[in-house]
């Protein structure tokens, strides 16, 4: 097995994953990932793939994140990660979407329409 690519996303989130065999090193932006998440909850996020498939330690994970929040990147982490070990194994597929890790959130910020200062909010309506 070589190195496997794939890409999560979330919000405008954009996770650039890289797997490789190894000793279940997760390197986020040039740091380890407890550093870079620094949340017990988001790291639960990064790891959640590997312990529903019982792979911990054993591929070492490089990712590039930008875009977005501290929360939105650890989701996009987390759903590059489980389409990376989709394709390491078809066996995984069915536990990783048992759980939820396979759909891509599709929520997105609504844009800002002209004639009005926000996406939905309107100008104060004045009658006469």
């Amino acid at each position: 097995m070589e190195v496997i690519n794939t890409l999560g996303r979330r919000k405008t989130a954009v996770a650039r994953v890289y797997m490789t065999p190894g000793k279940g090193n997760v390197t986020v932006n040039k740091k380890d990932y407890k550093e870079f998440f620094p949340v017990d909850v988001l790291q639960y996020k990064v790891e959640q793939p590997f312990k529903i498939t019982e792979t911990t330690g054993q591929y070492d994970v490089v990712v590039n994140v930008n875009g977005g929040g501290i929360n939105g990147q650890a989701e996009a982490v987390r759903l590059g990660i489980t389409r990376a070990l989709i394709e390491v194994s078809a066996d995984n597929k069915p536990l990783l979407k048992e759980e939820g890790l396979t759909t891509r959130d599709p929520r997105m910020v609504e844009r800002k329409k002209p004639g009005q200062p926000k996406a939905r909010k309107k100008f104060q309506f004045s009658k006469r």
